[in-house]
């Protein structure tokens, strides 16, 4: 259930981080206005809390294995919110940053 738990988390601030990070995008890049950059700051200052709920108390070992949460993530975000297709490589790449989350965040440790 911890695991569980705990990946559920990585969800959440997988949404925050990346959402909050495409709002800002969208309201400077593509010109929509200072409205969605705000949500995206505030997105992104909710995403920082949402990590500190992870039942690991080491920092660099949680955002560490966040980095692998982050990289599929964005892409799938790529794909839902702007249509980007990913190749074999995108997707073998974030495969291989997912086992990396893992086996930092999930190996079993003897502490």
């Amino acid at each position: 259930m911890l695991i569980l738990r705990s990946a559920a988390l990585f969800v959440v601030a997988a949404i925050f981080e990346i959402g909050g990070a495409w709002l800002v995008w969208q309201g400077y890049r593509e010109q929509r206005g200072l409205l969605w950059i705000a949500g995206g700051v505030l997105a992104l200052g909710a995403y920082g809390f949402v990590a500190t709920f992870q039942p690991d108390a080491n920092f660099g070992r949680v955002l560490a294995a966040y980095g692998g949460i982050f990289v599929a993530g964005s892409i799938g975000w790529g794909m839902i919110a702007d249509g980007y297709r990913p190749d074999r490589w995108d997707i073998t790449g974030a495969l291989i940053c997912l086992a990396g989350m893992a086996v930092i965040m999930y190996a079993p440790r003897g502490d």
